[in-house]
């Protein structure tokens, strides 16, 4: 399977003389401390290990979607002024095969990942380079939490320029583990793949699941102690699989964002209070303002700022809380609940309707694939509730389910049939696009 369809199994020794070859590659080409450097390149190890190795190095790495649109990348290039932009293999091959140089123990920087743009101009997450207590205190946060060690195998299945994957397979390597990578999702060969290597830890979202357990034969899962997902509302019927089918000991839910991470929540808790995302992660606070706003006060070491936009990180701020501008609900033992995003919000006359609670109300319709629910237009109420469906459902089928679970002004005033959903890069829907491209606006 290793060297079949892309599959790469990068272990620690290897991926330690790859990154001293980046560090040396990188300073041969004048690359400094808190230089940007740009990676626009599909997954591979070599990408994985020169990531790591530049923010070792004490460079920062700034890892785009190799997707994009060339005026797309153009405009973030523009924006991060790289040093060096790393966007085909002969540049990467390069890198690779540089001298080799001392590394910091732990990266000294965080990568600058670009927030996803869903209501506007992307913007990149900058931490610039930290101190070594800091350094060492964000390389450690994720191991005291995960476990992470020598006997690990961390399958990536996501694209290493989504912060979570990179995070977890940077964390394995520097901890002795090995990584496989494949160069995309795909479940069949996730399946084989899994069958073959035996990984012990994978970062999934809602969508990989269910495609996963939609494959004709489950492969042995038994070899993971450790799954995490995120990303997306998991429909309970997909929790429910997910435990079945590793364990409720073994997987593992978070809320998080391109910013920084907000909790971590067990199986057996959000079994006892469905829909939860947990409660804080250790060293965090969260806390809910008058308008439904979630922060999180966080330690020194996972501070950040908005890339060259003092005011946009002004408005992120309150002292050592900082926000995403998501909404949500806290209970008495500090369990989380999340209502969306105020950039989402419909208000129907005069009343707030979170899309998100109305999607979650939709999510085990048998057939339903995929949902987003957004607002339009209308001169009657100012907005109106909609909904875009992928799936062999009817619209009078969503209705009906909808009508039995939510208030009438949540219930959609009209169901949309769509082939697929706009979503970014990082797999978030452009709501802010539907209405124009169903030609409601």
């Amino acid at each position: 399977m290793v060297g079949q369809a892309g599959v790469e199994h990068l272990t620690a020794a290897a991926a330690e003389a790859a990154m001293r070859r980046v560090a040396g590659g990188l300073r041969a080409r004048g690359v400094g401390d808190g230089d940007r450097v740009v990676f626009a390149l599909p997954n591979s190890a070599g990408l994985l290990a020169a990531l790591v190795g530049t923010m070792r190095a004490g460079a920062v790495a700034v890892p785009l979607n190799p997707t994009l649109l060339d005026h797309e990348r153009a405009a973030l290039v523009t924006d991060a002024e790289p040093v060096l932009v790393v966007d085909d293999q002969a540049t990467l091959a390069a890198l690779l095969d540089g001298p080799e140089a001392e590394l910091a123990p732990v990266p000294r920087s965080r990568p600058m990942h670009y927030t996803s743009g869903t209501t506007g101009q992307p913007k990149g997450v900058w931490s610039g380079l930290l101190d070594d207590a800091h350094a060492r205190a964000l390389a450690e946060e994720e191991v005291e939490l995960w476990g992470f060690g020598a006997g690990d195998v961390n399958l990536v299945v996501s694209p290493l320029y989504h912060s979570a994957p990179l995070r977890f397979a940077a964390a394995t390597l520097l901890h002795g583990g090995d990584v496989v990578v494949l160069p995309k999702f795909d479940a069949a060969l996730m399946g084989r793949v899994v069958a073959e290597l035996r990984p012990t830890t994978a970062f999934l979202v809602p969508a990989h699941l269910q495609r996963l357990f939609a494959l004709d034969e489950l492969p042995p899962l038994d070899s993971f102690r450790l799954v995490l997902h995120a990303g997306a509302p998991c429909p309970q019927h997909v929790k429910q699989a997910a435990v079945d089918a590793f364990g409720v000991d073994r997987l593992w839910e978070f809320y998080g964002s391109t910013e920084g991470q907000f909790t971590v929540c067990s199986s057996n808790e959000w079994f006892d209070r469905p829909g939860t995302v947990g409660r804080a992660r250790p060293g965090r606070r969260l806390s809910i303002d008058d308008g439904g706003m979630i922060w999180c006060d966080v330690p020194p070491h996972a501070r950040f700022e908005y890339w060259r936009a003092p005011e946009k990180t002004a408005d992120a701020w309150r002292g050592s809380a900082f926000t995403v501008g998501d909404l949500g609900r806290l209970d008495d033992d500090g369990y989380l609940w999340l209502a969306g995003r105020r950039d989402d919000l419909v208000i129907t006359g005069g009343v707030n309707v979170y899309p998100l609670e109305v999607e979650q109300a939709l999510a085990d319709l048998p057939g339903l694939e995929d949902i987003a629910v957004f607002g339009a237009d209308d001169e009657r109420w100012g907005q109106r509730v909609c909904a875009a469906v992928v799936g062999d459902v009817s619209s009078d089928a969503v209705l009906a389910w909808a009508r039995e679970r939510l208030a009438p002004y949540k219930v959609p005033k009209e169901v949309h049939r769509v082939t697929e959903l706009p979503r970014t890069g990082t797999g978030k829907v452009r709501r802010s696009k539907l209405a124009a491209e169903l030609g409601l606006d």
